[in-house]
Order: C-alpha cells, then structure tokens, then sequence
C-alpha cells in the first residue's frame, strides 16, 4: 500500500514545485507522510462541497489545482470556508496536495491537457521554458590526476545530464609550461620547459553551481596554477515545457470549431464566447488552461489562427483584435483546467496500479451558476 509520501513523490515528480511561478503555494497542505492512500479524489477547487465529497468517499488524498491557502491566513477556524475544508478533511483522515502553475507548465499538465481534450495535433509550448542556465569547464590535468579531478567535479554536482551522472568529456594532449622565479611547481623544475602527458576535461554543470565547482577542481587539481576556463551555454530551445500549448486542428471554420470546443469542455453557465469571424478558416489553435490574458502578445506574434482560453476582459480582448490578432474563444476558467484531472487520475492509477483507486470530481465548481 502507498504512502501519501509515495504520491505526493509521484505528483512532484511530473509537476516539479520548483518550476511553480513565485506567487504560488503548492505541495502537501495537509496530512502525515507517512499515512497509507488507498482512494485519491482529483478536483479543481478545494471548496467545502469537494471535501465532503472527498470525505463521503473515502478519499484519503485530495489532489486540487487551485490552492486553498494562496494568500497568508492567520487562522483556520471552521467558521469560515477555507477553515471548513480544511477540518472537514482532517476530520476524516483525507490529505490536501496542490499542484498549480507547476501543473500548467508541464508535459502532461494543464493546457497540455486542455489541447488533447480539442484534438490538437503536434502541439508545443506557446511560449517555452527556459532551460536551467548552464556552464561549461573545461581544465587540463596530468594523466594520473584525472581520475580524482572528474570525481570531485562530480561530487560538487558537475557532469549532471538528465538521469545520468559523472558525464564527461577527455582528450589526451601535451601541456607545455616553465616555472619562474617563485613557482613551487608539483611537476618540473624552475627555469626549466616541463612537457607533461595530459587530460584535457569538460563537463556540463549548472551556473549557480560554479563557485562551487571550480573551488573543487582547484583543492584536488595537483599544479600550483591549473589551466583552466569556463563557458556559459545557450539555451538550446525545443524545450518539451513550458507555458500554453499550440497545435493544429484539421482545416475548419472558427464557427465549427467554437462548436467542437463547447463539446469538448464540460458544461457551464459561462459557455462558450468567441470573437472574431465564424466564416475564418482555423488550422492553428493557441490554447491556455486558467486566466490566459497575459498571453496575448506572444499569441499576437505568432501564426494562431485562434487562441482559446478563459478569463479574457474586455479592453485587453478589443485591442487585441483590433491590432489584427487571431479569433478569440474564451471559455469558463474551471471548465479549462478540468481537462486535466482524467489525465492526473489516469497518470496515478497506471503509476500506482490497483493499489490505489482514483476519481475525477464532477461537481462544478465554477461560480457562475446560470444566465438569464
């Protein structure tokens, strides 16, 4: 039987906190690590009505997307909402986890979910992480000193490549050097040219890194002054993360598609609002699961025929249309990010097997409740 530790392990696994934007409060709210989960519920929003839900199941995790403490509290009592979810849950046992803007960015995450659920096709970033600044060393040992250089630069966190580590690069070369007047040369003597069999090493390492790195290169490395430099990498784009998703659709109308896009997301109140010409022929499609306002401009600089999200008001939409931007479709906030707990319940249950049942929330948590 799984550990909620185990789970939440798995979550920031896929959904890493660290790539969570700075604002946000994500990770285990609530619950012992060290508790066995046999049933996790996955919702959108941590109200009261999803706790007794969760709690009326049997849930023992209750893995949300919005946070329920996004802003400081100074206390959780159960006279307000916040404060009874949070004890309604507690009462009976059932953890909280959030996985927020660290979901959204990621393979598998929100708007990458969202473009699945409208049939996009070849989808990427909209707009893509940046990839971890990145160093590269490169230093000259003597043959028999090379060993112990590549461990110390590995255990300082160099030669670090996706799951592999100690990764490095060696070319075998001749140093060349004479020691002056004042050098306490290891090899050689003063005055005289020293030829020395050695090791060319360059490994990767994270720049935040560096001081760090070469202070451990320099305390093993055998000559008085080691030659040596360091390189800052490019980004080297293509990155499988990071924030909205675009794709292709087969050639449509944005009439017909505004239509496929209201089928595809479960029913709300806000429905489906679009703006833009039904009759304009849409094969791109820019997609951002929540408030995706702040996207604009990148959607605006690209080749989107059409950019689906929630949340759009009203002065940032007309500008955008009116600088020739791309059709709109704005569709219910809750209805967007819903899209992605089949794929979190799925990702758990193939993780976890029949050890641990996962449900999807069905109760709608948007709030806006009809429209006259």
């Amino acid at each position: 039987m799984p550990t909620l530790k185990d789970v939440v392990d798995l979550i920031h696994g896929w959904y890493p906190p660290a790539t969570a934007d700075s604002w946000d409060a994500v990770g285990l709210v609530a619950g012992d690590p060290e508790a066995s989960v046999e049933k996790v519920l996955c919702a959108v929003d941590p109200t009261p009505e999803v706790a007794r839900e969760a709690v009326e199941w049997g849930a023992d995790l209750l893995l949300v997307h919005h946070p329920l403490f996004l802003t400081p509290v100074h206390g959780v009592a159960a006279t307000t909402p916040k404060g009874r979810t949070l004890h309604t849950l507690l009462g009976a046992g059932c953890a909280l986890l959030t996985a927020h803007t660290n979901a959204d960015q990621a393979v598998g995450g929100v708007s990458e979910a969202m473009a699945a659920a409208l049939g996009l096709a070849e989808v990427e970033p909209l707009l893509p992480a940046p990839a971890p600044p990145t160093d590269k060393l490169t230093v000259f040992v003597p043959v028999p000193d090379a060993d112990r250089v590549r461990d110390a630069l590995a255990m300082a966190g160099a030669g670090r490549i996706g799951d592999y580590d100690h990764a490095s690069f060696s070319t075998p070369g001749e140093g060349r050097f004479r020691p002056r007047d004042g050098a306490s040369p290891s090899i050689g003597e003063v005055g005289r040219v020293e030829l020395v069999d050695e090791v060319r090493v360059e490994v990767v390492l994270p720049r935040h890194l560096r001081t760090h790195v070469v202070g451990a290169m320099l305390e093993v490395h055998p000559y008085e002054e080691p030659a040596y430099d360091v390189v800052e990498l490019a980004d080297p784009g293509g990155a499988a993360t990071g924030t909205g998703r675009i794709g292709s659709v087969a050639p449509t109308s944005l009439r017909e598609f505004a239509a496929s896009v209201a089928a595809s997301l479960p029913e709300t109140a806000h429905g489906v609002r679009v703006a833009g010409d039904p009759d304009r022929s849409v094969r791109r499609v820019a997609v951002c699961g929540g408030a995706g306002d702040f996207l604009l401009d990148t959607v605006l600089a690209g080749d989107a025929d059409v950019y689906v999200t929630s949340d759009l008001r009203h002065h940032r939409a007309a500008e955008f249309l009116e600088h020739g931007g791309p059709a709109l479709v704005d569709v219910a906030h809750w209805a967007a990010e819903w899209t992605w707990l089949p794929v979190v319940s799925a990702r758990l249950a193939g993780a976890l097997g029949d050890t641990v049942e996962t449900r999807v929330s069905t109760l709608n948590t948007d709030p806006w409740q009809f429209r006259t």
